[in-house]
């Protein structure tokens, strides 16, 4: 039953902000064309990577969702740089994760995430950018590990299913709660689940031992690097992190290293820009994650701020009426045949 509590607890807590994500995801899908995106980010300078990072921000893509957009975007003119910051930035920062982290995890750490996102992006974007090019063919094929057609696509010319489909308001929102919530509906229950089991069996004082420091802080960094997991997905898990008693600059590392990186991120990346600025992502990644968590847990010490404390005082914003009203219609619209009745899509 404690099981139970927690799990409904975090579920509760999370479902009026995601809900409220999820219609701001597709509005934003609906109002930002690629050719946009395109313009915005030709070129190879440090403007067209800081504008690659912001740009990817609040995009409603998973990991695997943002590589034919990426792609698309590299093969269009965008240099290594702003690809690859499009790239990291897309998948680590969304509207919807947002808002739950500001809930879960307090404001605190949500500025932190946004700030650690931006600057992950735009310094592997820099780094991988004074890697050499290399020749790709225009009509080499790109697969998504994406289960809905929002991201899919079959080749490289064509324009992702789901921003070729989102041209005006509705579209937009129904690819939200269609396709982006299929995506993010498995993962994002596996992440509360997780959560529940760490908030009721591990008591704080066993991970306490295993938190602070460099090593602690690299250990993180390398298990979340190659466990991929949706943004919104991973942050129920880092607060159970958190409660069971990790310091909150690891909680961050794995808000930042997780999300970013997938195998097919990896392989196509490889393929793309070879092996050389693979290994550059790869280790930019781990070192400036390491290092954004370090100087966050350094900023706690010295300033006293508790981002645990923050976010239970976030958490009593809404009346419990409008938290289970909200998740009633959330788990309503997850479910396929329930929404294709009560919707239509």
């Amino acid at each position: 039953m404690t099981l139970i509590n927690e799990l409904l607890s975090i579920a509760l807590t999370a479902a009026p902000w995601l809900l409220l994500g999820l219609g701001i995801a597709g509005l934003i899908k609906a109002w930002m064309p690629e050719h946009l995106l395109q313009r915005w980010m030709g070129g190879r300078g440090l403007g067209s990577i800081t504008r690659g990072a912001f740009i990817g921000m609040p995009l409603p893509l998973c990991s695997c969702g943002a590589i034919p957009t990426a792609l698309a975007l590299h093969r269009g003119g965008a240099g290594r740089g702003p690809t690859t910051s499009f790239l990291i930035s897309t998948p680590g920062v969304g509207v919807d994760s947002m808002l739950i982290t500001s809930v879960l995890l307090g404001p605190l750490m949500a500025l932190a995430r946004v700030l650690g996102a931006l600057v992950t992006a735009i310094v592997t974007g820099i780094l991988v950018g004074f890697t050499g090019q290399s020749a790709v063919p225009n009509n080499t094929p790109v697969s998504s590990c994406c289960a809905s057609k929002g991201c899919e696509s079959k080749e490289v010319s064509d324009e992702t299913g789901a921003a070729a489909e989102a041209t005006g308001v509705t579209a937009g929102l129904k690819y939200a709660f269609s396709d982006l919530l299929d995506d993010i509906s498995r993962w994002m229950f596996a992440g509360l689940l997780l959560a529940g089991v760490l908030v009721t069996f591990v008591p704080p004082e066993t991970l306490v031992g295993f938190s602070g420091g460099l090593l602690a802080l690299i250990l993180m960094a390398v298990i979340g690097i190659p466990l991929y997991i949706c943004a919104t997905a991973a942050t129920p898990v880092a607060a159970g992190l958190l409660l069971a008693g990790i310091s909150p600059g690891m909680a961050l590392v794995f808000l930042l290293a997780g999300p970013v990186t997938s195998l097919a991120t990896l392989a196509i990346l490889r393929r793309e820009f070879g092996s050389q600025a693979l290994a550059v992502y790869l280790g930019s990644i781990l070192l400036v994650t390491v290092l954004i968590g370090w100087v966050f847990d350094k900023t706690l010490a010295m300033t006293g701020w508790n981002p645990v404390q923050q976010a239970s005082q976030v958490q009593e914003l809404l009346p419990a009426s409008v938290e289970w009203l909200a998740l009633v219609v959330l788990v309503l619209v997850a479910i396929r045949p329930v929404r294709k009745r009560l919707l239509g899509f």
